[in-house]
């Protein structure tokens, strides 16, 4: 195949990712002139840019385009026809969490359109699906790169891969995969120090913007379940669904029904015991308390959940909403390979999909 002199990028999302990723794709464009990248096609769920012909959109002023368009996006089979008649290579960048959206990319793959993207949903769902992703990518030649769906812009699954590629056999991976839970158990079970109670430092994290909107879905542990799926998948370990394995949920169960964010709130301080317990716990063993994951990759068993560290461990000396992914292999012995940073965040998140993108660029031009 001959190289690529231009390239096409189509964009699904525009929120705060998809913010992040345009600006650094106009500023990709300028340093790196050759292939000509040209923007194609930007949709949300209710809006979209895009031109019969492949008419290029000034990146720089998409997003207010994109608000005063009257277009309407395809169904999303429609853009998976309306792509694959590009007269260039095609990159899909999803940069949405839809199920939707990942359900549809074997079908763009099959048709030669590579795809990068943050979504977890893709990766870690069915692994039926996960299946079907890198068979369509096979077959047709088209790349796929999820970077960012398990640490934002942190090298975490190339990592993983190349120590797999060059033949290290990787024995464990452990480590704090949440920058909300990272934040929220650096703040109530410091090492040095007594922390807040745990109602109090979940609000805190709330109004930070470190959780969700409710709370609830961070300490249900599903998004670091999700993150799990996906790195023992790679590792070879064929986990069907992030709810087949072990995964803690800090969410009281006299909780888990309340209506709404705010009422969990109101009426988390009433269980501040059931974690003061659990830090004394650990303190008296002169340990701190923290939310971690880890894949055994001989027993293939994964779990996620609370854990108990020395003061001196890498995991219990983060700062701030930091992530910390240990790799233990052969070649490195007792000393993990550790990956460590900022795990979330619009600018780092954009930050693992252009880096993808790069990735796909150096193949195909």
């Amino acid at each position: 195949m001959s190289p690529a002199s231009q390239v096409n990028i189509a964009v699904i999302g525009a929120g705060g990712v998809g913010k992040c990723f345009l600006s650094q794709l106009q500023g990709l464009a300028a340093r790196k002139p050759s292939p000509k990248l040209n923007l194609v096609y930007i949709a949300t769920s209710r809006k979209a840019v895009y031109n019969d012909n492949f008419a290029p959109i000034d990146v720089g002023s998409a997003i207010d385009t994109l608000a005063s368009s009257s277009k309407t996006p395809h169904a999303l089979p429609a853009t998976v026809d309306y792509l694959s008649g590009s007269p260039h290579p095609v990159v899909l960048v999803d940069n949405t969490s839809s199920q939707d959206v990942a359900d549809l990319y074997p079908s763009f793959l099959r048709k030669g359109i590579s795809v990068v993207t943050p979504n977890k949903k893709a990766f870690s769902g069915s692994y039926k699906l996960w299946q079907e992703i890198f068979s369509a990518a096979s077959s047709s030649g088209a790349k796929v790169y999820h970077e960012s769906s398990v640490g934002a812009g942190l090298p975490v699954i190339s990592t993983l891969n190349e120590l797999i590629d060059t033949g290290d056999k990787v024995t464990k991976i452990e480590g704090v995969f949440s920058g909300t839970m990272s934040f929220l158990f650096n703040s109530f079970a410091p090492v040095a120090g007594q922390g807040g109670k745990w109602s109090a430092e979940v609000k805190k994290a709330q109004s930070l913007g470190y959780t969700e909107p409710d709370p609830r879905d961070d300490l249900n542990g599903l998004d670091v379940a999700r993150k799990l799926t996906i790195l023992a998948r790679i590792a070879g370990i064929p986990v069907e669904s992030p709810e087949s394995f072990p995964v803690q949920s800090l969410i009281p169960k006299e909780l888990e029904s309340c209506s709404s964010g705010d009422e969990f709130l109101k009426k988390l301080p009433e269980f501040d015991s059931q974690m003061e317990e659990v830090k004394a716990e650990a303190e008296k063993a002169g340990k701190v308390v923290r939310f971690v994951g880890s894949i055994d990759v001989g027993s293939k068993s994964v779990k996620v959940g609370l854990e108990k560290f020395d003061a001196s461990h890498p995991i219990a000396a983060l700062q701030g909403s930091d992530n910390i992914i240990n790799f233990y292999t052969e070649r490195y012995g007792s000393n993990p390979l550790i990956v460590q940073g900022a795990g979330a965040g619009g600018d780092v998140t954009a930050m693992g999909v252009t880096g993808d993108l790069l990735k796909v660029l150096r193949q195909i031009s």
